[in-house]
């Protein structure tokens, strides 16, 4: 098992910048993808940025230029530094973490609210 802490959510204004963290724990050598993924009200969940063990990214379009995800295996923990923050990047932000031999991402987080104010 896997278990996934983000922190680092809250209230920030428009242009402002946050960095959320995700620790994990438990079976941490099965991880191989951690992900960042949020969910706005009333929209589907959707995919921020992913980091592979080797240091492999990739972002959703909406993050490119302003989102860096980072990943620190020695500590078991992944980041997600957000610039340019902007009102419609409001959401409940979730870790994730798949592991090898998997498809999906198997383990969540509890997520971390950001708010973004205009």
């Amino acid at each position: 098992q896997v278990q996934l802490v983000e922190s680092g959510g809250g209230l920030v204004q428009a242009g402002g910048s946050l960095r959320l963290s995700c620790a994990a724990s438990g079976s941490v050598f099965r991880i191989n993808v951690m992900g960042w993924y949020r969910q706005a009200p009333g929209k589907q969940r959707e995919l921020v940025a992913s980091i592979t063990r080797g240091g492999s990214t990739h972002y959703a379009d909406s993050a490119k230029g302003r989102f860096t995800i980072s990943r620190d295996n020695a500590r078991n923990t992944a980041y997600l530094r957000m610039n340019s923050l902007k009102p419609e990047d409001t959401a409940v932000y979730y870790c994730a973490a798949l592991v090898f031999g998997a498809h999906e991402y198997d383990y969540w987080g509890q997520g971390t609210q950001v708010t973004v104010s205009s």
